[in-house]
């Protein structure tokens, strides 16, 4: 399987486009609890509920990436996502608004799929680099769902915003259906047979167990650091609205201009080695939003670091199992 010129920049646009609907929400969780009648507290569940979700999608639709056609298995997923969204924005209660975006978050486990796809549709000598073209797409999708998905909220509401990201995802579908390979991989065996394979993969392979347990503990950090900080921002004493809490996304500016320099160094140099470095500098930006949120300069340079260090791990985590 091979990827058609462009390729590449179709996956990276589309995970981006498709992770982005895990977080574009976040700047406008204010604005869900009063409408659905919650506390603040209560209403950071719909991250969990997605950060759940994707979970699932990773243990149950990722496999089907080493059986089924990108030009179809995509396109599916994305769907799945987008009627996610829109279940989401009809949503009058907590309990459906969790189940909505439980389904959301499976949906956006394409962006992972979207890394295998461009891992395997390239030379081994540029992998490194088309994975971290992917990462930085899902990178500029983070960075970008904050500030547009607050700026949306503000302008036609939560609900209708979710409504423009649904389009997208629709949009991204209909280009995956006519751009990516149409050729099925060689199944080495049943969709179930996989799936009961894993544990045993994770018993044999050192090296994958580390991938997986390292990614999750550094996905709920990153989660947890950007939930907390837009809850605490739009209370007293700061009271930022949506598109004022979007504002921060611009923090990752550093982790988006990161990832292409991360790819180059995962090429020549060991994984291991870039993850190192990775962790400690978000360490260092963490070390920093602990210094408090009264300060707009200091806590932009935490998020900086924070999603730089992340993001740059993941790229080399994923290129390290390819």
């Amino acid at each position: 399987m091979s990827l058609r010129r462009g390729g590449v920049a179709l996956l990276a646009g589309t995970a981006g486009v498709a992770l982005a609907n895990n977080y574009a929400i976040q700047p406008a969780l204010g604005d869900v609890a009063r409408d659905t009648g919650t506390s603040a507290a209560a209403v950071g569940l719909v991250t969990t509920a997605a950060l759940a979700g994707c979970i699932a999608g990773f243990a149950f639709l990722l496999p089907l990436a080493d059986r089924a056609a990108p030009r179809r298995l995509v396109p599916g997923q994305l769907v799945l996502l987008a009627a996610g969204l829109v279940t989401a924005a009809l949503a009058r209660d907590l309990a459906v608004l969790l189940a909505a975006y439980a389904v959301v978050g499976a949906g956006a486990a394409v962006s992972a799929m979207a890394s295998t796809i461009a891992g395997r549709g390239v030379p081994p000598s540029r992998r490194g680099t088309a994975v971290s073209l992917v990462a930085a797409g899902m990178s500029a999708g983070i960075l970008l769902s904050r500030l547009v998905g607050g700026a949306l909220a503000d302008a036609v509401g939560w609900r209708g915003m979710l409504l423009v990201f649904a389009a997208l995802v629709l949009a991204c579908a209909a280009g995956a259906r006519l751009r990516l390979p149409a050729e099925r991989p060689a199944p080495s065996g049943t969709y179930l047979a996989t799936l009961v394979a894993l544990p045993g993969l994770l018993r044999r392979h050192r090296t994958l167990r580390r991938a997986v347990v390292g990614g999750s503990l550094w996905y709920f950090a990153f989660s947890l650091v950007w939930v907390a900080l837009t809850v605490r921002l739009g209370q007293p004493p700061y009271g930022l609205d949506a598109a004022a809490i979007g504002l921060y996304s611009l923090a990752g500016v550093l982790g988006f201009a990161a990832l292409p320099v991360a790819g180059r160094l995962g090429d020549r140099y060991a994984p291991r080695a870039v993850i190192a470095v990775s962790m400690a500098t978000a360490a260092v930006g963490a070390a920093l939003l602990c210094t408090g949120l009264d300060r707009p300069v200091v806590t932009a340079a935490g998020l900086a670091l924070v999603d730089a260090g992340c993001f740059t791990a993941q790229a080399a985590n994923q290129a390290r199992i390819l």
